[in-house]
């Protein structure tokens, strides 16, 4: 399963090199199910894996971490307030909420992202969800079940607005793939911008309560920060017209699930997709499996054959940066939360 956010803010106030990168260096991985394919560091690091129990005592003797369970609050729980530590982190992911902590973001430790992985299998799997919605799969499968022929209209996509929240990579991926499909979008950002090649206008996140009584679709992109957790609830659903189609890809903490659950329930939103949910995996007692017109499915929305073998590859690159003491890219902006956008 993956996660993945982003978002648009300022130049990054942490370095994008680390002093040094030579060959004996220690390569300390969180996580091993799957192992990643990591053959190009044969010979050039000493590879450790660890699990949450070891990762605390095994942490000051690594130059370089790799969380590859990026599911794991692990990083956030064990890092050193004080004495040696890695100088680089790396997450095989987009989102990094899940391993900063006061004291990594106070430290000069380079964190890099898995940005470039996830965008276009998210915004295939947003667009695949707005056509389901829109064409009414699910009540041609229930009747195909029930052996009955039942003719029926369905919704026109061309022409419908979408107001997508993010306005990082996987926001504008998102969003471009609806513009083909002939869906007027709105990209919601940090701030506001003029003149985008792609969208016109990115709208300020002040602008949503007046984007939304005039949305078709809500796609939730953005980055879990102190700024937009629980972003989506009861009173932005409250704004969205009934014919609203609701979908959340980015974090289970921006979303109020009861605030959902209540506009499903009630029908004051047509229908919602949640992959991401504040607690991962969802509990098999969980009121959310038969919530009306809720399609739920398990942190997939990203993960495509052979995605592990790309954060591997993404990684190894990095790496040979490091090694030659060049600029790491998809460096994160520590207090943002996300690279920023130049």
């Amino acid at each position: 399963m993956s996660d993945r956010t982003g978002s648009t803010g300022s130049t990054p106030s942490t370095p994008s090199t680390v002093s040094t990168g030579s060959t004996g260096s220690t390569v300390l991985v969180l996580g091993s199910d799957p192992l990643p394919r990591l053959d190009r560091l044969t010979g050039r690091a000493e590879v450790v894996f660890a699990d949450e129990q070891t990762l605390a005592g095994l942490l000051p003797t690594a130059d370089v971490l790799l969380a590859w369970d990026f599911t794991s609050d692990a990083i956030r729980d064990s890092w050193p307030g004080r004495g040696p530590r890695p100088r680089w982190v790396h997450t095989a992911s987009a989102g990094v909420d899940r391993l900063l902590c006061p004291a990594l973001i106070a430290d000069d430790t380079v964190v890099t992202n898995a940005r470039g992985v996830f965008e276009q299998p998210i915004a295939e799997y947003v667009a695949g969800l707005v056509i389901a919605m829109a064409k009414d799969f699910y009540g041609s499968w229930e009747l195909q079940r029930q052996r009955r022929w039942q003719h029926r209209e369905t919704l026109r996509l061309a022409g419908t607005r979408a107001v997508v929240v993010g306005a990082g990579p996987i926001g504008r991926a998102v969003g471009g793939t609806l513009l083909a499909l002939g869906v007027q979008v709105d990209l919601v950002g940090r701030r506001e911008r003029d003149g985008d090649p792609e969208f016109g206008r990115v709208h300020a996140a002040g602008a949503l309560n007046g984007l939304l009584p005039h949305a078709d679709w809500v796609v939730c992109a953005a980055p879990l920060t102190e700024e937009t957790r629980g972003m989506f609830g009861a009173a932005a659903f409250a704004l969205m017209p009934r014919r609203a189609r609701f979908i959340n890809v980015a974090r289970g903490p921006l979303v109020d699930e009861e605030a959902l659950v209540a506009a499903l329930r009630e029908w004051r939103i047509a229908a919602a997709a949640l992959d991401v949910f504040a607690h991962e995996p969802l509990g098999a007692d969980s009121p959310l499996w038969d919530v009306p017109h809720l399609i739920v499915s398990p942190h997939m929305s990203g993960d495509t054959l052979g995605w592990r073998d790309v954060l591997a590859a993404q990684f190894q690159d990095n790496f040979d940066r490091w090694a030659a003491g060049e600029p790491l890219l998809n460096v994160v902006d520590k207090h943002l939360g996300y690279v920023p956008v130049q």
